[in-house]
């Protein structure tokens, strides 16, 4: 008798091979058969007749770390309802470990208010078994933030680091990378980041290389810069050698969107050299971004307080007003969704906001950067459909959320998430295989699946093949769809039936059943 059977299924086994009639047994944590299983038992029994059965989806561009929701919502909802099972941390440069200082947790205050938050760890090793203790709903891993690591050893110093602080970083991530990363993240686009010298981003990554682990990059320009900074990171993988995956590839700005083509091209000739490169995509027109990341480079070097400054200066004000308007980037399109610290600014249009007060954006910008201490998250409409489907038909791209898992109550505190928290999975299947038709339900399920596992090193997950740990998502085609949108984001997607994380149900006939059962998972 199997702990769990799953039976008359239409299984797409995450691989990319056509989808198949057979039974599923479970025993434990791990899936113990599939096949023609009638005549076995189970002690829980799944009928699955005219659904589709798939590895739970492996999600490795997340910020329920970050953005501190594995400690506030440890149930993670919005996730399981899309049928995610695994998330991977520590992205776009930021890390909750390892934390050698108070400095190092710095890295995430643009995502969270760092008031209401404490740790009581250092180590790697003593956060992923802070987490075990914790229980999430899903599985967890994390790469490590190189913001975190180059906050923490040289704080806000610009250009090349002397040998002594590059030797504490490389020990840091030699640590780390030991203690069960899956690798490091760089947010080129942010300050700390984006002061390492191009040497420094190689010589880590080849420490990266050592332990088969991925460097992720968050590109540096994703506007009118975007060929140099796709150039930039298939230079840095033909220097190391070391596996290369871009965050959430796009191109911002209407104006800008014509380069894809030969970003796309520059990335296939990359693979077909034999460099590894790869690249996630989440599935809406709308982005999400930090604020001050809009401004010109030179008013947030030295970070925060150094910008700040910059910023209340009379004398250097208006520099920066006319520096924004000769970057042709279209401030107006800008909507606040998340202020940490003055609340009362989320859900405004910014372009309204400068309308009421008869000024200039750019100016009403600064002011609000000023009033919230540089903690603003935005959203804009600057991305071009028709490259999304580019991006996810691509055989490189990799889908992910590039986002946070929340509850509904998570509405209460007035922050308007991004609807990518709640939708990404389903949409993809809904808008994008049953819709558009751009892509398989296999090769759909591919990319959300044994691709990222396979890619990032996550052991015996994203396939249903026996051994494999039993993380399933069970599909109604039929109602698969998300619901979330920029305007009311917290609506839980439909369709996932059952999900099983570590072979026990904790999405029940479509319903949440409050179980978490996700393990903290290491690099092997």
């Amino acid at each position: 008798m199997f702990d769990v059977l799953i039976k008359n299924g239409t299984i797409i086994d995450g691989t990319g091979e056509p989808m198949y009639r057979a039974d599923i047994g479970i025993n434990e944590e791990k899936i113990a058969k599939v096949g023609q299983l009638q005549n076995e038992k189970g002690r829980v029994e799944i009928d699955a007749d005219n659904l589709l059965v798939c590895p739970g989806f492996v999600d490795v561009n997340n910020h329920s770390d970050t953005y501190w929701q594995i400690f506030l919502n440890p149930d993670l909802e919005s996730l399981v309802y899309q049928g995610i099972t695994t998330i991977l941390g520590g992205n776009c440069g930021s890390s909750l470990a390892p934390l050698v200082n108070e400095r190092a947790i710095q890295s995430i205050q643009k995502w969270v208010n760092l008031g209401r938050i404490s740790f009581s760890w250092i180590k790697l090793e003593e956060f992923l078994t802070f987490i075990e203790n914790k229980e999430l709903s899903v599985n967890f891993g994390t790469l490590v933030g190189y913001g975190t690591l180059r906050r923490s050893i040289a704080k806000n110093k610009s250009g090349d680091l002397d040998s002594k602080e590059r030797k504490m970083m490389e020990n840091l991530l030699l640590a780390s990378m030991k203690e069960g990363s899956f690798g490091l993240s760089a947010g080129l686009i942010y300050v700390h980041t984006r002061l390492a010298t191009f040497q420094e981003l190689v010589d880590m990554a080849k420490i990266v290389k050592k332990y088969d682990g991925v460097f992720v990059l968050h590109l540096r320009n994703e506007r009118e810069k975007l060929i140099d900074s796709v150039q930039e990171v298939i230079n840095i993988a033909k220097e190391s050698g070391a596996k290369i995956h871009i965050s959430h590839l796009k191109v911002m700005e209407e104006k800008n969107r014509p380069l894809l083509k030969d970003a796309l091209d520059i990335l296939k000739r990359a693979q077909e050299e034999g460099m590894l490169i790869t690249f996630d995509v989440y599935p809406y027109t709308s982005t999400g971004t930090v604020l001050h990341t809009l401004l010109p480079d030179w008013v947030t070097e030295g970070g925060k307080h150094m910008m700040i400054g910059r910023i209340k200066d009379p004398s250097i004000r208006p520099k920066i007003i006319v520096d924004m308007k000769k970057s042709g980037f279209d401030y107006s399109k800008i909507k606040i969704t998340i202020s940490p610290i003055i609340k009362s600014l989320a859900k405004r249009d910014v372009s309204e906001s400068a309308a009421d007060q008869s000024r200039e954006v750019e100016d009403v910008i600064l002011d609000i950067l000023t009033a919230s201490e540089g903690h603003v998250i935005v959203s804009m409409e600057v991305l071009s459909d028709e490259n999304i489907e580019k991006i996810i038909a691509n055989p490189l791209s990799i889908i992910s959320s590039n986002s946070a898992g929340y509850n509904l109550e998570h509405a209460k505190t007035g922050e308007f998430v991004h609807p990518r928290s709640f939708g990404t999975f389903p949409r993809v299947l809904y808008e994008y295989v049953l819709q558009r038709q751009i892509i398989s339900w296999e090769e759909a399920i591919r990319k959300m699946t044994s691709f990222p596992a396979e890619r990032f090193g996550i052991a015996k997950r994203g396939k249903i093949k026996e051994n494999y740990f039993a993380d399933v998502a069970i599909i109604n085609r039929d109602e698969i769809q998300d619901f979330a949108t920029t305007e009311n984001p917290y609506q839980y997607s439909k369709g996932m039936r059952f999900v099983l994380v570590n072979g026990k149900v904790i999405l029940s006939d479509g319903t949440y059943a409050g179980i978490r059962n996700g393990m903290v998972l290491k690099k092997n």
